[in-house]
């Protein structure tokens, strides 16, 4: 399974300007996610962005009045060559598309037409900056994408927000927290499993929620405990989810929590993508020298609240004095 961030696309973009013709007058985004991948080349190239329905009827958006240039000055007329961007492509089937629509409203202009990720092989010639094989999910489309039909999906802090510590007292707020917490992510397409450590008694709630919100899904798995005290002195939040994962034909499993997500790819084998870090986690790249800094950081602190709160200050700084004198002696 391969993932690749809004910074992958920047970064890609970036290397890759050497590889566009030198006399572009304009950049035509696809819509909708082309549109963005279209407006980094734009800005990178210091060129003005069209999309296609807008291209075809002589329309260029405008560029502001922020560090003006000249190239930025140009109407859809002026414009000789264009080069037609996508963030990625399948079949083809929407470059195709475009490709009709500009064509036929301007037969005299050059196009060229390209995509920031794809495979070899389409029907007519289109530049691919990056080969990236099936199956593969991008930060701006996870949340709306088919794969989510063969997804587990955590619920806090990926389609709504985590509550606070005055809303998660297991009682009066909590359950105002359930059924009133804004929406994060609203996917529209249908989800395989639902996986959340939030208790079984509160089913309800959480299907009045996800069915005002209009979040469509197979299953809906949650953590048959009595209350909030057993869920925090078990600590079986990460273990819960990986265990279903492991046991079921899911091929990704989105977590809000990157400490969370490194322990749910441990226990099932299998990839974990986490909100937080917007990251996937791969349980063949475990290792800690692996990740990177900001991941690592994470981790550590995340450990640390996790230990103080098991152990208590006393104990957690009692077993710190003891790392400190394993490290010192094997020095």
């Amino acid at each position: 399974m391969q993932f690749r961030s809004v910074s992958d696309l920047q970064k890609l973009i970036v290397s890759s300007l050497h590889r566009l013709p030198d006399d572009l007058d304009i950049v035509v985004g696809i819509p909708r996610s082309g549109l963005m991948a279209a407006a980094l080349v734009a800005l990178a190239k210091q060129l003005p962005l069209a999309d296609v329905q807008g291209f075809c009827e002589g329309r260029v958006l405008s560029a502001g009045r922020t560090r003006r240039v000249p190239s930025l000055d140009i109407t859809v007329a002026d414009c000789r060559h264009a080069l037609v961007f996508d963030d990625s492509v399948a079949s083809g089937g929407s470059m195709a598309e475009a490709r009709v629509l500009l064509e036929r409203a301007w037969p005299n202009k050059r196009f060229t037409y390209c995509a920031a990720y794809g495979e070899a092989g389409l029907d007519f010639s289109v530049t691919i900056l990056e080969q990236v094989p099936q199956p593969r999910f991008f930060e701006w489309n996870i949340m709306n994408h088919p794969l989510l039909a063969e997804a587990c999906v955590d619920i806090d802090g990926v389609l709504c927000h985590d509550p606070t510590d005055r809303q998660n007292d297991d009682g009066a707020n909590y359950i105002e927290f359930l059924l009133s917490a804004p929406a994060l992510h609203t996917p529209r397409k249908r989800i395989g499993a639902l996986v959340t450590s939030r208790l079984e008694k509160y089913r309800s709630q959480t299907e009045t929620w996800l069915a005002r919100h209009g979040i469509q899904y197979d299953r809906l798995i949650m953590l048959d405990l009595p209350d909030m005290k057993t869920r925090q002195l078990l600590a079986s939040h990460g273990s819960f989810k990986g265990n279903f994962y492991k046991e079921s034909s899911a091929r990704l499993f989105i977590e809000s929590e990157f400490s969370q997500a490194v322990q749910i790819a441990r226990i099932s084998g299998k990839p974990v993508f986490s909100i937080e870090q917007m990251q996937l986690v791969r349980p063949d790249q475990l290792s800690i020298t692996s990740l990177t800094n900001n991941a690592r950081s994470q981790f550590r602190s995340i450990t640390r609240q996790n230990l103080l709160r098991l152990l208590g200050r006393k104990r957690f700084e009692q077993l710190k004095r003891f790392v400190r004198g394993q490290e010192l002696s094997r020095n």
